[in-house]
Parts: structure tokens; C-alpha cells; sequence
């Protein structure tokens, strides 16, 4: 005999309603869909698109230098995530860590000449491929709203996280 099933409690908010479930399933899968879509544009370039972000980020600091907790911070990565993902692009000479120059306690990623490199090479590729099947997807003024609204959601994120 089997324990008779019990309902979930109701959310505090209460249920998604059919429009916004199917609003917030097509979110999620749009998301795996563009994500994979770009990790296939960087293939050619043996890179992944969180390893692409981290060169970007890189490329766009002072002196292509960020101490790692800003950088995992700047990527939404945690610390583990991104120390994992920083050895295997050091080992392929694109990042290197060194000690922070400004206190010496702390590590910072360093862009590497080559690492700068694969991203002018890299580049081109990937905002195609981002325009393709994201910014040319969407109607300007779709684009816009969508702006606004993951500005909200950020923003929302952003609050949550600091009351927890």
C-alpha cells in the first residue's frame, strides 16, 4: 500500500497562472537553446561561452586585470566554479593569476597576450551568432521591453540575495 500523496502547500504568491507558466517554460528553454547555440559558435575556437565571458570581462578592466571574487562576481560564477574554470584557461596560457598588487592577500586574473588573441579572433563569430538567434530574433521594441524587464528582474535578484 502506498502513502496517500499530499499537495504541495501554495507558494506564498500563489500558483503561476497558464500564461505565466508558459511565459517562464519558453524563458528557461530559450535560454539552454540560445546558451547552447553560442557554446556551438565558439566550438571552432575551443572555447565555451562562460569562458568567452570571462575573456571579455578581462579584456574590458583596467589593465585586463580583476581581483577573482570581483570577476566571479561580474559572471555570476561562484568562487569554486570560476577557480575550476580559471585553471583550465590558465593551462592553455589564455589567463594567469598572480598576487593582488594592492594588498598582496588577495589573487587577480590577468588576461594573457594570448588570451587577447583568441578573443579578437573569437569575436566576430560570437556577436554573430548572438545576433542570429537573439537581437535580430526579437522586434526592437520587443528588445527594449525585454531590457527593462531583465533590468527589473536583475535589480529584484540583486535585493533578494542581500536580505538573505
Amino acid at each position: 500500500m502506498t502513502p496517500p500523496q499530499t499537495a504541495p502547500a501554495a507558494p506564498a504568491r500563489g500558483w503561476l497562472n497558464a500564461d505565466q507558466q508558459r511565459i517562464w517554460r519558453s524563458y528557461l528553454l530559450g535560454k539552454t537553446r540560445v546558451d547552447e547555440y553560442l557554446d556551438t559558435a565558439l566550438a571552432p575556437f575551443e572555447l565555451r561561452l562562460d569562458e568567452y565571458e570571462l575573456l571579455v570581462r578581462l579584456s574590458e578592466a583596467e589593465e585586463r586585470t580583476l581581483r577573482m571574487g570581483e570577476l566571479a562576481s561580474s559572471v555570476r560564477h561562484s568562487r569554486s566554479r570560476l577557480t575550476h574554470t580559471v585553471a583550465r584557461m590558465e593551462k592553455r596560457g589564455l589567463i594567469r593569476r598572480e598576487p593582488c598588487v594592492c594588498d598582496g592577500r588577495g589573487v587577480q586574473a590577468v588576461l594573457t597576450e594570448a588570451g587577447w588573441n583568441l578573443l579578437v579572433e573569437a569575436a566576430p563569430s560570437h556577436v554573430d551568432a548572438v545576433r542570429e538567434v537573439f537581437v535580430d530574433a526579437i522586434g526592437a521594441d520587443d528588445y527594449e521591453a525585454l531590457g527593462r524587464a531583465m533590468s527589473r528582474v536583475l535589480a529584484v535578484a540583486d535585493e533578494a540575495a542581500t536580505k538573505r
